[in-house]
């Protein structure tokens, strides 16, 4: 368990690093961003601005969420604060629904009345903003699969990749034919495009929230799994859960016929075939010579 524990924590480093490393560019140009949206009055840089302002604001609390869940587990959060990861995933994602949801109300009053847009600043602008999305990218793309934070901070700098194009390629048609109504167009674009993201996000920490089974798992065969190993004859009170995006947990009540001897036999044979087929690291199993009152009653999964 000691070696475990010291590979998510050395994970949990190199996220918070990969992290930092994202934050201050994304930082430094979101000031620049800002300023340059208003000289310039294009809705669209200031679209791509402020969800880079937003990407500023979860990258920061991603880095407070990993920080606080490395604090050890007390008598009152025996699971520690790991759960902390999925609360700021979800404020990330909220936010980013307020955002594009002001984007689109702008765009829409924007129609109506289109603004001068200097096209040469917006695009020297989206320009760079390309440059610094593709590289906070490169930095987050590793640990994105294996927490959810980062996979929130990921999908908020890659919207904003996909917004810098949107921008550029808006400037570009501004600039030479004056169409400043596509600098609205390309704002709902980006709006549109965040949204469906964004909600996968919201639901995926929402699930963890809830003690949902896992999206890659399917609790159907994980009973079948736990059923041939050696001597069980039942599984019941089956639960599978997540701590967090990358920490699946497991408790059953499994009914066998053995000696008291192959006790621990049987245990570190679920745990082995749990972890290598389903990924899931924290198990505990209450033996049963006969099944409790739950299986009696047809409780198969609570």
């Amino acid at each position: 368990m000691g070696a475990n524990h010291d590979h998510v924590g050395d994970k949990s480093k190199q996220n918070e690093r990969a992290l930092w490393l994202a934050l201050i560019p994304t930082t430094l140009f979101m000031f620049a961003e800002i300023v340059g949206a208003i000289v310039t009055g294009s809705l669209a840089l200031l679209s791509d601005a402020m969800h880079m302002a937003t990407d500023v604001f979860g990258v920061a609390l991603a880095i407070v969420a990993i920080r606080l869940a490395r604090r050890p587990s007390d008598l009152k959060r025996t699971f520690g604060y790991e759960r902390l990861e999925i609360l700021a995933a979800s404020a990330n994602a909220l936010i980013l629904f307020g955002v594009a949801i002001y984007i689109l109300y702008e765009a829409y009053q924007r129609l109506n009345n289109p603004p001068e847009i200097q096209s040469i600043g917006m695009l020297v602008i989206a320009v760079l903003g390309l440059v610094v999305n593709a590289f906070s990218m490169w930095i987050l793309s590793s640990g994105k699969d294996e927490s959810l934070n980062l996979k929130g901070a990921y999908l908020e700098v890659w919207s904003d990749f996909l917004g810098s194009l949107g921008v550029i390629a808006a400037a570009i048609i501004i600039r030479l034919t004056g169409w400043t109504i596509v600098d609205s167009i390309v704002a709902v674009a980006i709006g549109f495009w965040v949204l469906p993201r964004t909600w996968i996000l919201f639901r995926d920490a929402a699930n963890i929230l809830l003690e949902g089974v896992p999206s890659n798992v399917v609790l159907e065969d994980v009973r079948k799994a736990i059923l041939t190993a050696s001597g069980v004859t039942d599984v019941h009170d089956l639960h599978v859960w997540a701590l967090t995006g990358g920490r699946v947990c497991l408790t059953a009540h499994v009914v066998a016929e053995m000696r008291a001897t192959d006790y621990d036999t049987l245990i570190a044979e679920l745990n082995e075939l749990l972890h290598n087929r389903f990924s899931i690291g924290h198990v505990t199993i209450q033996y049963e010579r006969v099944p409790c009152a739950d299986a009696k009653a047809g409780h198969r999964f609570l």
